[in-house]
Formats: structure tokens, sequence, C-alpha cells
């Protein structure tokens, strides 16, 4: 099981709620059906933009299993099991572990602001629990400390399941550290859309994308484009999608993604929980003239290819 390598297009998946703040189970199945319909590589429930800060641990159990069950096995699920507390993330680990998941996701230690040597202990200590693949998650704009590339060399050395990490400190650089500090040892996966085409052509081999809960088989074609060496067709699909890349942040993630998944009809409710709260009206406006215009783009795309 340690030797799969996650790569390719995997959506950090929302989770929707009904309008009562409840989760919306039917909608998850739906929406796990539709994802791997529209060809997506792998999938990722519970993470940041599964809102998994709010969700209970029996939400957040029970959230994995839907998708797990849901996917039945056609593509990857990887569960997002991430704490600040490390006897927490280990539960969560073995938890994704009974449930069948593929792999773990895990974040730094968010609040606490360890040292390296403390992040280097908390991923080795969750390391020790389970077989299965770690996604190590860097994401200094929400955790304060970022995972040094020394700190993934060791614990790369150390542990045969860690052989992955997902980049949101918006560095292409790092692509380059890593990848000259470690090869092939190391998949870089990239957590920003819009730098997932120069991600990939710095060595990065795939994107988590939240833009892919809106565009599964364009941010698919986007990411398989790239990694096949086309980078001039990846990039038109890059520049046409770029402008949901840009706003689906205009606000912190999920708000505005979800808005846009209630206006397509993937989600019944776009409602959120606090302290995530409503989009802001002069923003909603935005949100959507922005999603409106790119799925015209992407329908006159289609359009014309059959042509």
């Amino acid at each position: 099981m340690t030797a799969q390598r996650f790569t390719g297009s995997i959506t950090a998946m929302a989770t929707p709620f009904n309008p009562d703040g409840t989760l919306a189970k039917r909608d998850l199945e739906q929406f796990v059906e539709r994802q791997i319909s529209d060809g997506i590589g792998a999938l990722l429930p519970v993470g940041t933009t599964g809102e998994s800060p709010t969700l209970n641990h029996e939400e957040h159990g029970e959230v994995v299993e839907i998708v797990i069950a849901a996917a039945q096995k056609r593509v990857p699920v990887i569960a997002g099991a991430g704490s600040n507390s490390t006897r927490e993330a280990i539960s969560l680990t073995r938890h994704a572990d009974q449930a069948g998941a593929d792999g773990v996701l895990h974040v730094t230690g968010y609040y606490n602001k360890p040292t390296q040597e403390g992040i280097f202990q908390h991923f080795s200590a969750i390391a020790q629990e389970t077989d299965k693949p770690i996604v190590l998650y860097s994401i200094p704009g929400r955790c304060i400390v970022d995972i040094s590339v020394a700190t993934v060399e060791r614990l790369v050395a150390k542990h045969p399941n860690i052989r992955h990490i997902k980049e949101s400190g918006g560095s292409v650089a790092r692509v380059d550290e890593l990848k000259r500090a470690l090869g092939d040892e190391i998949t870089v996966l990239s957590g920003d859309d819009g730098l997932t085409l120069a991600f990939i052509a710095s060595g990065a081999e795939g994107v988590i994308s939240v833009a892919s809960n809106l565009f599964p088989a364009e941010v698919t074609e986007l990411v398989n484009t790239a990694l096949d060496g086309d980078l001039r067709g990846a990039t038109k699909l890059h520049q046409t999608l770029y402008p949901v890349f840009r706003d689906l942040f205009i606000e912190p993630s999920p708000v505005p993604v979800k808005l846009c998944m209630k206006k397509a009809g993937i989600f019944s409710s776009d409602r959120v929980r606090l302290p995530l709260c409503e989009i802001s009206a002069e923003n909603r406006s935005v949100v959507l003239d922005t999603f409106a215009q790119v799925t015209a783009a992407l329908e006159t795309r289609a359009a014309t290819a059959s042509i």
C-alpha cells in the first residue's frame, strides 16, 4: 500500500450541509458520483475545503465513510485526518484506515507554532500508526509554520509511507527545492489551482484542487495535458479557467465555491458553518459573474472542438 503514488487531479471536496446546518448525505453521495463520472483522479474529503475544523468527530468520520462507500474503489480516497493535536490526528488516521481510505492528508500544528523538530516528531508519530500513504500538507498561510525542505528530507528518509506533499505556500521555488533535494522520492502536489501549471512545469505531479469541485473534467484535462508535456495546450486551458481559480478565493474557501456549487445544482444549499459566513453581496456578484463567464467560455470551447 505504501508504494501507491497519488498524482493528477484530486478534488479537495466541499462538504454539503442542509439549510439547517446538518450534513446533506444524499448531496454528498451524488457529488462523489458526479466527480467520478467527470473523470477526476482521486477524492479528498474533510480537508480545509471540507470545513473539517467545524465538523465534530462523528460527522468527520461519517463524511469519510460516505465518500469511501460511494467511490466503491473506482478512484482513490485520501481522507483528511489532520489536527494540531497529534493524538487526535492519530485517532482520525486510525478511523480512516478502518474505513478503507487509500491514504491520509496531514497538516502541520496550526496555532501551536511547533519547531521543525516538533513538526518532524508530529508526522513521525502519525506515520508509525499506519502503512497507508501520508500526504504532508504545507500551508503556512493558515498554520503560520512551514515544513522545511530539511524536515521533509528527514521524514522521507525515515518513513516509507511519506512520499507526498501538498504545497500551498504560493512558491514555485519550493517545487524546485523539493525536487532538487529528493527527486522522484517526493511527489509534489499543488495546493493552489492558479499555480498548478507553473508547479507542473517545475516538476510537480498534480493538484489537490478547489476548482475541480465545479470543473472536474476541465481541471483533469489541464493537469493531464501539462503532465503529457503539452504546455502550450495546457496554458490555453489555464487561461480560460484562471478567472475562477482567482475568484474562488475572494473570500475564505469554501464560501465562494459552495455558492457556485449551489448555482450549478451540485449542492442544494451553500450553507457554511460559523465562523465562516455567507458571502458579501458585492463578492457574491463577482463570483457568480466569473462562474457564468468561465462556464460560457468552456461551453464555447467544447462546441468548437466538436465541429
